[in-house]
């Protein structure tokens, strides 16, 4: 909303999911009109940008952002803004846009308190200085554990916005070289300098262990929710009205064309054109994909 209140000719938005009633707690480009449309948050977020400023050009792309075309997205872009809610795909755009030499702005938000970082190939340490590994499974709060104060993210994407800001306009002396650092709770506000790591594996070595995809997954716990995302093996379209006809006689479907969601038992399926499932109801992954082949296949 601020990049296209700001004039930003062209934002391109990638997004997996759909709008859910607790996303509009804190996600303010959405309204209950969009959930009950089961919009995708993408096309949403698209249609809101359109009605505040014609002359941006916004361009929804409902997928999953992943190993396989995150060269694709990064590569002719000016910036790439995170809105991420996920560390390992943070450091997937991370290592894409080092190769690429294209900005990018980073930023994360749980509970009351705001870390973000502008970087600059070649004239910035990376997110990997800062965080040189994945943090090890259940060691970091998430959205479950410890909620999120909605003016938290305000707070997060206003810095990331005026520093987007000076990279598009070619200030980049002006750039905070650091972590921005604050909690609003506490009113605890700081800028930690950060200087490239020396053995830093992805800026330094320019090895891309998260790109080349050696570290990755294909069923990922989302933020906050328990559901888990299946990605197929091959992204194949699928017939969401065919699949709709198929999944019928066995609990209840609804579908608009742009996504199915299917509910039986004690889970609920949310299938999209490419065949990505998002399956809630459970945060385990083997589960999440016997779902997934039993219901739609492998």
């Amino acid at each position: 909303m601020l990049l296209a209140r700001a004039g930003v000719g062209r934002l391109r938005l990638y997004d997996r999911d759909f709008v859910e009633l607790n996303n509009l707690q804190r996600q303010v480009l959405y309204d209950e009109s969009d959930v009950a449309q089961d919009l995708p948050k993408a096309q949403a977020a698209a249609r809101r940008i359109a009605a505040v400023n014609s002359e941006v050009e916004a361009l929804p792309f409902v997928c999953d952002v992943n190993v396989s075309n995150i060269r694709g997205v990064v590569r002719d872009a000016d910036l790439v803004v995170d809105g991420t809610d996920s560390f390992e795909t943070r450091l997937l755009i991370n290592d894409a846009c080092l190769e690429a030499g294209r900005p990018w702005v980073y930023a994360g938000c749980i509970g009351a308190s705001v870390a973000a970082m502008a970087v600059v190939p070649g004239r910035t340490p990376c997110l990997r200085c800062l965080l040189p590994d994945l943090p090890p499974p259940g060691s970091s709060p998430t959205c479950d554990t410890a909620g999120i104060l909605n003016s938290t993210v305000m707070l997060a994407v206003s810095f990331q916005v005026s520093e987007a800001v000076k990279i598009l306009a070619g200030k980049l002396d002006d750039l905070v070289l650091g972590v921005f650092n604050a909690d609003l709770w506490r009113g605890e506000f700081q800028v930690v300098r950060l200087n490239p790591r020396s053995d830093c594996p992805a800026c330094v070595r320019k090895r891309y262990d998260h790109l080349n995809g050696s570290i990755g997954s294909h069923a990922t716990s989302l933020c906050g929710r328990k559901a888990v995302q299946i990605l197929p093996a091959s992204a194949a379209p699928i017939c969401l009205d065919d699949l709709s006809r198929r999944l019928a006689a066995l609990g209840k479907v609804r579908c608009n064309g742009l996504l199915l969601k299917f509910a039986a038992e004690d889970f609920e399926m949310t299938v999209f054109v490419d065949g990505r499932a998002i399956i809630h109801g459970t945060d385990d992954a083997a589960r999440a994909r016997a779902l997934y082949a039993r219901y739609i296949g492998t």
